[in-house]
């Protein structure tokens, strides 16, 4: 028996980024306490993949390949998720991308695709959501930020510029499309998804934080659940980390 605090049942949620990562396990969670799913990402396959998940578990799936940094695909996944599902409850904008390159060396084409998939995208996709959950019955929209944007790190300055808009875009929304849609942060550290294949072997044993380590990607699940749901019924407008206590950003947060 799902928690009456956190029962999702009947609600549709959107999760960009869905297919892998923190996105995936925030499916997961979703499904698992009764919501139906559209999984967006770039690769379909991988979409199809964390669909048929869903679709195991006795819920709702649709699977859309989208690019979440151009507007053109953010307006067709709209129309595509309302088309099936004539509206959207939860939207999770997590699809984001933490390329390292040192300053003097990004190119405007880097910085631009950067932006993109971290702010105008979101912007696009929550500001549409967000006036169509106003004018029905309301929502919960999770920006998916990072402790990078709290802490800037050197070498992926438009990535923490563009995840710290994300989070002045969470408080703007919750006041512009209140009371009816409430709108939070995720601000997550360092998680062992995809990426931390890349990190050095220690990084992905010991963190910079106060449980000396990293989050194994399901321990982002709760959090995910309690802003999605009426658990949270009186939380808009906040920034919640997820970041076993950093001092100082040792993630970059997700990538899509």
């Amino acid at each position: 028996m799902i928690d009456p605090l956190f029962d999702l049942t009947g609600k549709i949620a959107l999760v960009t980024g869905g297919s892998r990562g923190l996105g995936l396990e925030m499916v997961r969670a979703f499904a698992a306490h009764g919501a139906d799913v559209i999984v967006a990402s770039r690769k379909l396959d991988a979409c199809e993949a964390a669909a048929e998940e869903v679709r195991a578990m006795g819920r709702r799936a649709l699977a859309v390949s989208a690019h979440v940094g151009r507007w053109p695909d953010i307006d067709r996944l709209i129309e595509t998720a309302y088309a099936a599902f004539g509206r959207i409850d939860i939207l999770v904008n997590n699809a984001g991308m933490s390329p390292r390159e040192p300053s003097h060396q990004v190119t405007e084409a880097l910085f631009d695709s950067v932006m993109n998939l971290n702010f105008k995208g979101p912007f696009r996709l929550a500001s549409q959501i967000a006036k169509r959950m106003y004018d029905g019955d309301g929502g919960a929209i999770i920006n998916v930020s990072s402790t990078g944007s709290l802490i800037p790190l050197p070498a992926v300055v438009p990535y923490s510029g563009a995840k710290a808009a994300l989070n002045a875009m969470t408080l703007s929304f919750a006041h512009e499309y209140g009371p009816k849609v409430r709108v939070n942060t995720l601000c997550a550290g360092p998680f062992l998804t995809d990426i931390s294949k890349a990190w050095a072997p220690e990084a992905r044993e010991r963190s910079n934080n106060a449980l000396g380590r990293p989050g194994k990607p399901q321990e982002v699940a709760t959090t995910a659940l309690y802003l999605a749901s009426p658990a949270s019924s009186f939380t808009t407008g906040a920034l919640i980390t997820v970041d076993g206590g950093s001092t100082a950003a040792s993630s970059l947060g997700t990538a899509d």
